[in-house]
Parts: C-alpha cells; sequence; structure tokens
C-alpha cells in the first residue's frame, strides 16, 4: 500500500507498557489454537483460561523495531477509515463517530471485559473500541503464510466494519436476535454479521483507494487470499480433515472472498445486505 505522507490517527490509546506479558504456558502452540478460536467466532478466552491462565512476568515492556513501525501503520490504517467512513455517513445523512484503537501487548481491561493477545483482535461496542496486539501480525503471517500490508490493513477495517455496524444499530439488533435462537440459527446470524464486516472492509478499500490511491498491484489479492484462508470450511477441514456447516459462524471461505470483494468493486453500502437473502443465497 502507498502510505507515504498519510497522517496517523490521534483516536489511538496505545498502552503496550501497561500490558503483562504471557509465560509459563507455552504461550506459542497455545496462541496458535487461539487465533484459529478467534477466527472461527470462538471464544479464545475459555482455551486460554482451560490452558492455565496468565502469569505476568513484571518486565517492562520494550516493543521492537518491527512492532514501532506496524504501530504506525496501524494509525494510517485508521486514519484511513476515519477518513473514508466520515464521508461515506455523511453521505447518507448522518455523522460518523470514530472508533479508539487500543494498541495493548500481553493483556488488557476492555470495556467487554478483560482479553489476553491470544484472544486475538477484537471490537467492544462497550467502549467503541478496536482492540489490537501487534503480534497478532507476526503469528498470522507464521500461521497463513499470508503477509502484506493489505492483509493486515483487512484485519482492522473488518474490525471497524463492526463499528460502522453498531453505530447504524444493525449488531445491536443481530445480538438481540442470537440471544433468542437456537445455536444453529444464531450461528447463521453471526454469518451474516461477519459477512457485512468484510464487505464494509471493502467499501474502506474502495474509497481509500479513490481518495488516496493507496493500493498497489497485489493488494487486493492479498486480502482475498487472507479471506480465502480464514474461511469456517478451510479451517475446520485444515483442523480436523472435515467441516460442520451448522457450527459456522463467520462464513466460508466462498463467501467471505465474494463479499469482501463485492464491497470493494462496488463501493455501495446499498449492496450489502447480507440480512435478506436467503441464508443460502449469501
Amino acid at each position: 500500500m502507498r502510505l507515504d505522507g498519510r497522517r496517523e490517527s490521534g483516536n489511538v490509546r496505545d498502552v503496550r507498557s501497561k500490558g503483562g506479558r504471557t509465560a509459563g504456558i507455552g504461550i506459542g502452540g497455545l496462541i496458535i489454537v487461539c487465533l484459529i478460536t478467534w477466527i472461527m467466532g470462538g471464544n479464545p478466552l475459555e482455551v486460554f483460561n482451560l490452558a492455565g491462565g496468565v502469569t505476568e512476568t513484571g518486565q517492562a515492556y520494550e516493543p521492537t523495531a518491527e512492532e514501532e513501525s506496524l504501530a504506525r501503520f496501524s494509525k494510517q490504517i485508521l486514519a484511513g477509515t476515519e477518513d473514508v467512513w466520515s464521508a461515506v455517513f455523511t453521505q447518507m445523512g448522518l455523522k460518523y463517530e470514530p472508533p479508539t484503537l487500543v494498541l495493548f501487548s500481553g493483556s488488557v481491561q476492555s470495556g467487554c471485559g478483560g482479553a489476553t493477545s491470544s484472544t486475538g483482535p477484537f471490537y467492544c461496542s462497550a467502549d467503541k473500541a478496536v482492540y489490537l496486539d501487534l503480534s497478532f501480525f507476526t503469528t498470522m503471517k507464521k500461521e497463513f503464510g499470508t503477509a502484506g500490508d493489505f492483509a493486515y490493513a483487512y484485519v482492522i477495517a473488518h474490525e471497524v466494519g463492526h463499528h460502522v455496524q453498531n453505530l447504524l444499530g444493525t449488531l445491536r439488533q443481530a445480538h438481540s436476535a442470537m440471544s433468542q435462537a437456537n445455536t444453529t440459527e444464531s450461528n447463521k446470524i453471526s454469518v451474516r454479521l461477519e459477512l457485512q464486516a468484510d464487505f464494509y472492509a471493502g467499501i474502506w478499500a474502495h474509497h481509500d483507494n479513490e481518495m488516496f490511491n493507496s493500493l498497489e498491484p497485489g493488494d487486493i489479492e492479498e486480502g482475498l487470499a487472507i479471506a480465502s484462508r480464514i474461511g469456517d470450511d478451510y479451517l475446520q477441514k485444515q483442523a480436523r480433515g472435515y467441516a460442520v456447516p451448522d457450527s459456522f459462524n463467520h462464513g466460508t471461505s466462498e463467501q467471505r472472498v465474494r463479499w469482501l470483494k463485492k464491497g470493494f468493486s462496488s463501493g455501495d453500502m446499498e449492496k450489502g445486505d447480507t440480512f435478506s437473502p436467503a441464508y443460502s443465497q449469501l
């Protein structure tokens, strides 16, 4: 991506120096398991707690040069989402309220409760914040073999997509419906939410490129590649050799690629309704 000269967002809370590093629990393998759990829509904290909890080392956090570079990158991507969504909301006659990006290391206390780096990036509607431990990008690169700035930007844009859903009331309505549904139906609603967040990530990419000529050859392919590797069917087959469709809660690889591509190619919010179509047509 072309980001030289791009501004960094000021809506960032960096608490990396306050977080504790996990220790003594085989954290390398645990992060892999929790990463897959997060992408498949499960609760990585349950996996983490079963593995023995968190031990704080008490050592001061010292970011590496790579982490500092990723921090700057993340702030620039967040700034891009602010510019894009402010313009899109204005076109809809609405005012955009940006989320806060919270950079943490090891562990953090969010408005939705405590979390660790093993939880992966997440959006908390209670405090309208996106939480990110930058080590996630390194893990993502190792486990999915997908590197590149646009792949990382897609992760941030997807979480900001959930913030957009929150501002538009979609998140509240979906969560209310999920609380009254059985597990299978709740999973289907979750799939609709996640595919729409993918669509919104595509919307951001479309308009960011129009505003700043930010995309380089191969960028979209990076996003589509990671989308294809985080489909429920792909991950389940990798983990156990077969897929269980009723347990899907993020969408198949084909669906995630389709909705990300649809958002990018159209740039049109009206084409992002993942709730009206029959589930089989998503």
